[in-house]
């Protein structure tokens, strides 16, 4: 996971599966069944009315820590400030004037090329790409759902059979689901949460318990709580919080951080607090680790609390990590009051939440096509975009086109003609982490554990979850199923996965002292999923955001979207949609522009037409701008009709 919010992001997902009741191996990428769901109505972030519960039965010689899985109610995010943001850049899509003129758009089957016309008019066809052996992820399907929003007929094309990209997922043989990454949803994500809102799907999200819950590697089996009180306003509750209590006792401690590092560190973070966005995009330039150190605080709260927050974050440690990524995320949990309550989707995110997606685009006259994969962008002679030429030999081609896929494949695929444009070679920094998601299912039930998400403070796992608790389609009484993040994984990710799960066992023993240990004496195996992804979202060190870039190329007609381009939720679920968002609003106001320019051009010539005893020459010289010229009594309407040509 990621407090981004996306975890392991697939540029190439290697998934290995051990099942030991069977003792076999299997290598695979099986799709995900997509089931239907009836689309609600289009309503913007609904309250969800009531909490409901789920809870396993107390039993005798259990921890002092009870489970218990209670969703609590949705926070009211409705009426801040960064989702009413959100919610108006949602209406513009809706509200923008309809295209008279739908194009016919054929879409060849395989075998057969695509035929487009050459001579178009709105509404504009675009074509949003995902590439060889990767999935549409949140960024191209958020492009497609707001061009649909404004009335245009988007092709999103997946490569694989499956949905989602970094939140994608497989059913193996006996119907358990396994993910690239373990995701949470924040409060702090007002373009996610309108999304949700506008599916009609806010019920879908379990909300968490508002605290953040780290392991104590000095006392295993124990943990240490933040807590953001509800009854405190941002960024308050956020200070607040930084009295860490212990889940075993729920007294108020200093386990992880004394009092004077506490008050070193909140001096430390008042510039960010008072400068707002534009200190915290000035410190890109430092990494987290000189970033504490220019500012007197002491080495261990980076040690106690930023080697967990980084490595969920961004997947490195603070040494790499640029401090503006840091610092958005606390801008983002201090000064909102439920900007740092999580919440787990209630299943699988291709069903869950891609699924209502495609099913929106496609009742708005757009198209989702699988099993699309791009071998090359080919250029006309003046260097824009001819067509996505597929490996299956069939050409794509459209009005405009969005490159949706990771940054890394990007560059793999940039046509050699574009390499020297700055826009594009600045990308060269940009790359990707590599990151690996473990699945485990135990042959009982874990007894201290949580419903919630949980930071390891372990050198080689981020953060971990016990899905069987905290999301109700994976909901099991009698086992547990961990789902860790191994990070960072840049050692590891050319390993063999019995190593990969050797390590994670070890480091579980230290979490869960008297229930499992390394040589599998106590908790048992069942089966295991490995997913590594050798280049997830794009690895945020310093210096890196001036080369992220802006959704509208200089190449007319040719866009980006995904989270390493510019907005400001960084690598992120919510960038990811924000990007989309971007993307889609470059793309109408660029239709909105040529629109507008046509009007003027007719009112010209209106106006000349009316004139027409000017001499020949003033009128040809009126009009170089559009290299046409009409003699004295040429007809309106044929003057209309010559332009449209």
């Amino acid at each position: 996971m990621s407090l981004s919010g996306n975890v392991s992001a697939s540029l190439v997902s290697t998934i290995t599966s051990r099942d030991f009741n069977n003792n076999s191996i299997t290598s695979s990428s099986t799709s995900a069944k997509l089931l239907s769901f009836g689309r609600a109505d289009s309503i913007v972030g609904h309250q969800l009315p009531l909490a409901r519960s789920y809870s396993t039965k107390r039993r005798r010689n259990v921890s002092p820590l009870k489970v218990v899985c209670v969703d609590y109610p949705r926070p009211d995010l409705d009426n801040t400030s960064n989702f009413l943001e959100a919610a108006y850049l949602s209406s513009t899509f809706r509200a923008s004037p309809r295209p008279s003129k739908p194009l016919n758009i054929v879409i060849a089957g395989a075998g057969i090329h695509t035929s487009i016309p050459f001579h178009i008019s709105l509404p504009i066809y675009v074509v949003v790409i995902r590439l060889t052996f990767f999935y549409s992820g949140l960024a191209g399907l958020s492009t497609a759902k707001y061009l649909a929003d404004a009335g245009h007929k988007p092709i999103l094309l997946e490569a694989r059979d499956v949905l989602g990209g970094k939140v994608a997922a497989w059913k193996d043989k006996d119907g358990d689901w396994y993910e690239t990454g373990l995701h949470i949803f924040f409060g702090a994500y007002p373009n996610m949460q309108n999304l949700f809102g506008e599916l009609g799907i806010n019920d879908r999200l379990q909300w968490k318990e508002h605290s953040m819950i780290f392991a104590m590697p000095n006392k295993p089996g124990e943990f240490s709580r933040f807590d953001f009180p509800d009854v405190l306003p941002a960024p308050l509750n956020g200070k607040y919080s930084l009295h860490p209590v212990s889940v075993k006792s729920f007294k108020w401690n200093n386990e992880m951080l004394t009092w004077p590092e506490k008050v070193k560190f909140a001096i430390g973070l008042l510039p960010a607090m008072l400068g707002g966005q534009a200190y915290v995009e000035a410190q890109d330039g430092l990494s987290v680790q000189d970033w504490m150190r220019q500012r007197g605080i002491p080495d261990r709260v980076t040690t106690e609390v930023f080697i967990a927050m980084s490595k969920a974050l961004n997947f490195i440690n603070p040494d790499e990590l640029s401090m503006q990524c840091i610092l958005i995320a606390l801008n983002r949990f201090l000064q909102e009051k439920h900007g740092s309550k999580m919440a787990f989707l209630d299943g699988s995110p291709p069903e869950r939440l891609c699924k209502p997606i495609v099913e929106h685009i496609e009742s708005l006259g757009g198209q989702v096509r699988l099993n699309s994969r791009i071998q090359k962008i080919e250029l006309n002679k003046d260097g824009t975009v001819r067509n996505f030429l597929l490996n299956d030999g069939n050409i794509i081609k459209g009005d405009a086109y969005v490159f949706a896929a990771p940054v890394d494949i990007l560059k793999l695929l940039l046509p050699e003609d574009w390499k020297p444009i700055p826009y594009f070679k600045k990308l060269d920094k940009l790359v990707g982490v590599p990151v690996i998601n473990v699945h485990i299912w135990f042959d009982r039930k874990l007894r201290n554990t949580y419903d919630h998400l949980l930071f390891s403070r372990s050198p080689l796992l981020s953060v971990y979850a016990d899905m069987s608790v905290t999301c109700k389609e994976y909901y099991d009484p009698n086992r547990s199923m961990l789902e860790l993040v191994f990070a960072p994984a840049e050692e590891w990710i050319s390993r063999s996965d019995s190593d990969i799960i050797d390590a994670t066992m070890s480091e579980l023993s230290k979490l869960f002292p008297d229930e499992i240990a390394a040589d599998q004496s106590k908790a048992k195996i069942l089966k295991y999923h490995v997913v590594k992804t050798p280049r997830s979202v794009y690895k945020t060190v310093p210096d890196c955001e001036p080369c992220r870039p802006l959704q509208r190329s200089p190449i007319e007609g040719f866009y980006l979207a995904g989270d390493y381009t510019k907005q400001k939720y960084l690598a992120s679920m919510e960038g990811a949609v924000l990007s989309g968002k971007f993307c889609a609003q470059a793309i109408v106001q660029v239709v909105v522009d040529l629109k507008w320019r046509r009007s003027c051009y007719k009112f010209k010539i209106s106006y000349t037409y009316k004139h027409h005893l000017y001499p020949k020459s003033r009128f040809q010289d009126l009009h170089l701008d559009i290299s046409l010229s009409f003699l004295p009594g040429t007809s309106v309407i044929a003057m209309y009709r010559s332009l449209d040509q």
